[in-house]
């Protein structure tokens, strides 16, 4: 089984780093310094990027290091396993690795001045472990030949006290000098050969220092890490910061003997030109970065399979007509926590009829393990009842293990949770109803409203930036926009819908679209269902056949948050749904919350009421914020879809506006299974 795996830079520092085992630093310092500062193997230096299975073999200690190289960024990949598993799919993984990270972040590092970066890799690795065990038809065994590799054993004294370690988190990148015009852009890997030059300025806590040599005093970089005093800093003068200097208010909240500094930096400068928005700031967003076209035209959502998919089929492409690609080869089971639950069968022989007391043990170990992935225990405990049933009373096969039984099952225990019953293709229902108003319009006939969309959840969850990813979204279809701050009570909502409608204004002056957005708004105070349903009316009597400036596809209604279990507040979401009347509402509920998540669901869904036909007015969908922050503790999404039924339309993953990807029931459900 693999231990570790870590993404550093030629200076020492960890960019991203995966752990299933505890692997002492020492292993990946002695690897640093004998392959690429020492130069023990002697073709690693000095050559070019090659694959992992033509680089040298590095063993440590009972460890086995596979490894591979991006010089032109300067990164090295690493994966750390047991010598005694033979892992035949290992290559495969430090190659894939590498092109993903590769692909996604290289913008990132070839940026100038470039001082902190995040890599937030976690779910494209954990894919390509399960695509890896899905592939491999055996269980990973000793290995039966020594490798044909060259392989460099360490020395005896290990303690090589000093070298480089990871910080604890992986921020931190050393600034990248602005290449001048015919400057070569490669980096070597090997180091430089000060050490002091080489090396990024991190805080004395990520220095790893070994043991103390015979005489006790350590390297003197070991000493240098901890922070000891040398003659030559003995000297050097201190400066007393001064603190910040308090302001002072009058009576009427003005400023009072201020300095007259401007304190709203969101106003106009006195000429008449304002900053230019953030995101206006950062580079071009490539649309084949988070979504597709559709043969029809419309720009849909990637799911995260598709974007991994796309990356790694062009990346073979490319290396199709080279020389140096090899043909590696493929499988092997990846052992990881699930395993645990799996190992529980292994006692039971290929043809047994499984019973209930056969499944007693397993099953509850199991649920464990859904609930340390934050599902919540009432979800888990379904699933593996659904488990239990689908299993009770089978036989297995002569040569069919009981892991892939157990993962069979729980799969389609999964999948039809997960599964929606209903379509979820957003942007068809709204065409039809903008195809309907057009129509309407032009023959004089007929009522014309937009389609109308409404964000409810509790505080902090992220609704005002999934509506505005869902504008962007919109925008790039050209549809036209009306968003509305019905978010009157919270201090700063408007303004930040203002800031988002302006940085989405900017964005779609610069890209080839027919969209436009514009923002409803009157101040705070006011009750959101009239403002709501003033907005929608607005928009109803516009001419949907032109483009006015009161003619709009889509109203997109932001709502104030609110605490689930207050019922005071809740209350008046039946009446904000009665006057607004949304075609959808969607729960914008986040993956960090857990068990509440069941609660949560529930009392929103049942907060609307009812239809004027008498049918059951709920929820529409669920948008799960701040996926990218959890890793495989994606519970949150089978709580919620269990708690009511209702799907998951979306996922955030990411703060910027393209960071919104459809549910991929298959990503779900294998890091739900890691």
């Amino acid at each position: 089984m693999l231990d570790a795996f870590e993404i550093l830079t030629t200076s020492g520092v960890v960019l991203w780093s995966k752990s299933y085992n505890s692997v002492s630093p020492n292993i990946i310092n002695s690897f640093i310094k004998d392959v690429f500062i020492e130069d023990s193997l002697a073709t690693a230096a000095g050559a070019s990027d090659t694959a992992s299975a033509r680089n040298p073999t590095y063993r440590k200690e009972k460890y086995t290091l596979k490894w591979t190289t991006a010089k032109d960024l300067g990164l090295i990949f690493v994966a750390v396993y047991q010598s005694l598993i033979h892992l035949s799919w290992i290559d495969k993984l430090v190659d894939n690795v590498k092109t993903l990270f590769t692909s996604l972040y290289r913008e990132e590092f070839t940026k100038p001045l470039t001082s902190v970066i995040e890599c937030p890799f976690d779910d494209y690795f954990n894919r390509q472990m399960q695509e890896l065990e899905k592939q491999d038809a055996g269980i990973t065994t000793r290995p039966t030949e020594q490798v044909s590799d060259v392989v460099t054993s360490a020395p005896k004294t290990e303690d090589h006290a000093g070298l480089m370690a990871p910080p604890p988190m992986p921020m931190l990148l050393r600034t990248i000098s602005k290449q001048t015009d015919g400057e070569n852009t490669s980096t070597d890997v090997t180091p430089l050969p000060t050490p002091d030059s080489s090396r990024p300025a991190t805080p004395s806590s990520g220095v790893l220092t070994g043991k103390a040599g015979p005489g006790g005093r350590g390297s003197r970089r070991a000493r240098k890490g901890l922070g000891t005093p040398t003659q030559s800093t003995s000297n050097v003068p201190t400066t007393k910061t001064t603190g910040k200097k308090m302001r002072k208010w009058d009576d009427n909240g003005l400023e009072d003997d201020g300095d007259d500094s401007v304190l709203d930096y969101s106003a106009v400068a006195a000429d008449g030109d304002s900053d230019v928005p953030y995101e206006a700031q950062k580079p071009g967003i490539e649309q084949d970065s988070w979504s597709r076209r559709t043969a029809g035209g419309e720009v849909v959502l990637k799911d995260l399979d598709e974007e991994m998919n796309s990356i790694l089929s062009a990346a073979a492409e490319k290396n199709a007509s080279s020389a140096e690609n090899t043909k590696t080869s493929t499988g092997g089971i990846v052992s990881s926590g699930f395993g645990a639950v799996s190992g529980l069968f292994r006692n039971l022989v290929g043809g047994k009829q499984l019973s209930a007391e056969d499944l007693v043990k397993p099953l509850k170990d199991m649920q464990d393990h859904l609930i340390k992935r934050n599902v919540a225990r009432e979800a888990a405990e379904r699933l593996c009842e659904s488990v239990k049933r689908d299993l009770l009373g089978s036989k297995t096969a002569s040569f069919q293990s009981i892991d892939s039984v157990i993962r069979v099952s729980l799969e389609k225990a999964l999948t039809l949770m997960l599964t929606p019953t209903s379509s979820l293709d957003l942007l068809r229902s709204i065409a039809a109803t903008t195809n309907r108003n057009r129509a309407a319009a032009t023959s004089g006939a007929g009522q014309r409203r937009p389609y109308v969309i409404s964000i409810v959840g509790v505080n902090g969850v992220g609704k005002s930036t999934t509506l505005a990813k869902l504008a962007f979204l919109l925008l790039e279809n050209n549809y036209r926009v009306l968003v509305v701050g019905g978010d009157t009570f919270r201090s700063g909502a408007v303004e930040q819908l203002r800031v988002h409608v302006k940085n989405l204004q900017s964005l779609i002056a610069s890209r080839q679209t027919t969209g436009k957005i514009d923002l409803y708004e009157r101040g705070y105070g006011k009750d959101p269902a009239h403002i709501a349903r003033d907005a929608v009316t607005m928009a109803s009597q516009a001419d949907q056949s032109s483009d006015s400036a009161t003619s709009f596809d889509v109203v997109l209604i932001d709502t104030a948050g609110r605490r689930h279990n207050d019922a005071r507040l809740m209350s008046s979401l039946e009446g904000f749904a009665r006057l607004a009347n949304p075609d959808k509402i969607f729960m914008v509920g986040e993956a960090l919350v857990g068990s509440d998540s069941v609660a949560q669901a529930r009392d929103f869904y049942n907060a609307f009421g009812f239809n004027t036909d008498g049918t059951k007015r709920g929820l529409d969908g669920y948008i799960v914020s701040k996926c990218d922050t959890v890793g495989e503790m994606v519970g949150t999404i089978v709580s919620m879809v269990h708690a009511t039924g209702v799907p998951v339309v979306a996922v955030g993953v990411g703060q910027h506006y393209p960071d919104l990807r459809t549910l991929s029931v298959g990503w779900c459900t294998r890091l739900l299974m890691q």
